[in-house]
């Protein structure tokens, strides 16, 4: 006769006591979500972030694009005195895509279910690279004296582009979607779970 309570495994045989053994955990052998993400090897891990990178440039570009073609539509159009507005409205807009693009593609796997605390984040985040890439440009122009064209250019959209561009990726990276929130979400779930499970055969 064979008796099973929880982690513990009562077998009787004629003539002898019962033995306690521990018996193995239907889900022995299989990786919990959080253990699995946290036991990446680093070749897997820098193939994660690299193709991260790929769509991350790929949603960029098409922000870019977005940008220019609202801009251009609405200066065109409805706001044709008012191109400081019509830039603001092309960055909202683009703003959205790069935001539903990045959540949905390119940190899909660790996007929050919290929507709009990452939009939040996200938003903060484009205003910090904004202040990064004209931080750059007042340093060159007013600082150090490099008022030309080419200049400008250099600085604000060669220098303060690269950084502020680097500084979003580690930004959504590491924080807007971090993978460790995902992690202590799916750990959270797990742990939920088995509490059920014991508690239901008790």
């Amino acid at each position: 006769m064979t008796v099973v309570r929880k982690n513990t495994e009562v077998v009787e045989t004629r003539g002898m006591p019962a033995a306690a053994v521990p018996s193995a955990s239907p889900d022995a052998g299989e990786a919990s979500p959080s253990t699995h993400d946290l036991s990446k090897s680093p070749r897997s891990l820098r193939s994660r972030i690299f193709g991260q990178l790929v769509s991350f440039g790929f949603v960029g570009a098409l922000a870019f694009v977005v940008d220019v073609t609202i801009y251009n539509l609405v200066r065109a159009t409805v706001l044709q005195d008012s191109p400081i507005w019509s830039k603001v409205v092309s960055v909202a807009v683009a703003t959205a895509v790069a935001w539903l693009g990045n959540r949905y593609l390119t940190f899909r796997r660790e996007r929050s279910p919290q929507a709009f605390r990452e939009g939040v984040l996200f938003a903060v985040v484009n205003v910090i690279g904004l202040f990064i890439a004209a931080g750059c440009l007042f340093i060159s122009h007013y600082l150090l004296g490099f008022t030309s064209q080419l200049a400008d250019n250099i600085s604000g959209n060669g220098v303060g582009l690269v950084l502020g561009t680097t500084f979003r990726f580690a930004a959504y990276r590491w924080l807007v979607f971090s993978p460790r929130s995902r992690t202590l979400r799916l750990t959270h779930s797990t742990h939920r779970s088995v509490r059920t499970d014991s508690g239901a055969n008790s």
